[in-house]
């Protein structure tokens, strides 16, 4: 941990995870003094939690701009420090012709985009899979530009490249709230002293709705618990990452493969699933195959949370360093005999790991990266849906233009917090 506690930077970035250091790093490459403030450690909670992947295919298309420059970024990355990155391809299997209509149409929409996909049909599919399947798929929508990145690895990497630029970051170091004066952030009140900053960045991801909250700012947010395992090392000639739809699983650099399914995750019901409900029950419905709704102790869990409280005094951001949810085994056990079945070359794979992470999410499932025009000063970058390890660099590029006040070279028109307004 860097000490000690500066007491004037020009950037305070709130939040560890993959967002809050990358948006560090391009700030401190740019020559800005950046200090990160993480309650817990970096990359303590879903930035270190998820499938691993960076891909374009199947993005929605307004993020497909960002998924682009970050395919560019994480190669630049790999030749500066070990993030685990490997461009292996990625690619969306296709069961049926509406599946495969489906993957042509995305494309379709895609092409002015420029996005490097294709569709394989079912005779091109061994040559790309690399392992014989037991199914009869009708194809698959494949990016080999797309690939895959170690989680364990690449914030970590990162924050050591923006600490070498000068970033400072502070681990078990919560940000209670903003410092106000004349209704501008002008810094940011931790539990061990006020910094003082021209500019603030929230990138904390499950935590984000929380702050906001208690700074007057509403932002509509909810947690997706999501549920991963690993498997022992085993050789299958598999090496992209595929999303088989009861399925999904990509090779680990330990030899292993990282399997999961889009059906592993579980939104518990709790007092803002009810406060939110009119916005996201949209969203809710149209991911009812995947999205299970449950109800449990999570409900009188975050009932029992205070949402306003003072800054001088502990809040629940000390109190809940990390995020660290049981797994689901039932749903990623599932998904990994449904691999088996699939490709038998995976039989042999016995479970060696398994953890589970919360996903931070909005209604429209796009995050927002934008100032917060009721408080100047303050940006927020938070959202992300599951979807901001893979685009986490250049969010970060992104984040550190608008702090800047430069011209965005990704338009965030589609990612402003004014939308929800």
């Amino acid at each position: 941990m860097d000490t000690p506690l500066p007491t004037q930077v020009d950037v305070a970035i709130i939040g560890g995870g993959i967002i809050g250091i990358s948006t560090a790093w391009a700030l401190a490459r740019a020559g800005l003094r950046v200090a990160v403030f993480e309650k817990g450690a970096v990359a303590g909670e879903q930035s270190s939690r998820n499938w691993g992947w960076i891909r374009s295919v199947g993005r929605d298309h307004r993020e497909l701009p960002l998924a682009l420059r970050a395919n560019v970024l994480w190669r630049e990355l790999q030749q500066q420090v070990d993030v685990g990155y490997r461009q292996r391809g990625l690619a969306y299997l296709g069961r049926s012709a509406a599946d495969m209509q489906g993957h042509a149409k995305w494309l379709e929409a895609a092409r002015p985009y420029a996005v490097p996909a294709r569709l394989v049909d079912a005779a091109g599919l061994p040559a790309l899979l690399g392992a014989q399947s037991a199914r009869d798929w009708a194809g698959a929508l494949y990016n080999a530009d797309d690939g895959v990145a170690e989680p364990q690895l690449a914030t970590a990497g990162i924050a050591g490249l923006a600490r070498a630029a000068g970033c400072q970051i502070f681990e078990g170091c919560a940000v209670r709230g903003l410092d106000v004066a004349a209704g501008r952030a002008g810094g940011v009140i931790t539990e061990k002293g006020a910094v003082r900053a021209a500019a603030v960045v929230l990138a904390g991801g499950a935590w984000s709705r929380l702050f906001c909250g208690n700074s007057g700012v509403s932002f509509p947010q909810l947690k997706v618990h999501a549920s991963v395992l690993r498997t022992t090392a085993l050789e299958t000639g598999m090496d992209l990452a595929i999303n088989g739809g009861d399925f999904t699983c990509r090779k680990r650099a330990d030899g292993g493969y990282t399997v999961s399914q889009l059906g592993a995750s579980t939104a518990d019901l709790t007092p803002d699933s009810i406060r939110l409900m009119r916005q996201f029950l949209p969203a809710w419905m149209a991911e009812r195959k995947y999205l299970k709704l449950r109800v449990g102790r999570r409900f009188f869990e975050e009932l029992m949370m205070p949402r306003r409280f003072a800054l001088d005094a502990p809040t629940p951001f000390e109190q809940h360093r990390i995020l660290d949810p049981q797994p689901g085994m039932a749903a990623i056990s599932t998904a990994l005999e449904k691999l088996k079945a699939a490709f038998p070359a995976f039989a042999p794979a016995r479970v060696a790991g398994a953890w589970a992470g919360m996903i931070d999410v909005t209604p429209d499932a796009l995050p927002v990266m934008s100032a917060v025009d009721a408080v100047p000063g303050f940006f927020l970058a938070s959202g992300f849906s599951g979807h901001g390890f893979g685009i986490g660099p250049a969010a970060g590029e992104l984040m550190s233009e608008l702090v800047q006040g430069k011209t965005p070279s990704v338009d965030p028109a589609a990612f402003r917090l004014s939308r929800f307004a």
